[in-house]
């Protein structure tokens, strides 16, 4: 049985930063798209970073590039989002997701439909 734990979230000041990890057990994910998505409160799940591990290419929403990093600890089956930066637009809770790539892997291109496996989510709360 797949499941998907994030954890790492909190609460912090702007500009400061977070690190968000997300657990894998029962899968390896080899040749899959794993992406970080978004939900504010009153807004719908957006995908904000991803990775096609087929070949590790890394992909991320403008308003996050050069704050975040998405990153994979292939002996840990764990993913990571670096966050650095941060703003009150990046609040929400944080979603950790897989799937294989059949809609390719630019996170704002990820239907939430389309992704097979989620975790539960982790709150992330930026104060100014």
């Amino acid at each position: 049985q797949v499941h998907l734990v994030e954890s790492g979230g909190g609460s912090v000041q702007a500009g400061g930063s977070l690190r968000l990890s997300c657990a894998v057990s029962g899968a390896t994910y080899a040749d899959y798209c794993m992406a970080w998505f978004r939900q504010a409160p009153g807004k719908e799940r957006e995908g904000v970073a991803s990775m096609y591990t087929g070949n590790g290419y890394l992909y991320y929403v403008d308003s996050v590039k050069d704050r975040f990093t998405i990153s994979r600890d292939n002996a840990k089956n764990t993913l990571y989002l670096q966050m650095t930066d941060l703003n009150a637009e990046d609040s929400g809770t944080y979603y950790c997701a897989a799937s294989r790539p059949w809609h390719g892997c630019l996170p704002s291109d990820l239907p939430v439909y389309a992704m097979k496996d989620w975790g539960t989510g982790t709150l992330v709360t930026i104060s100014s």
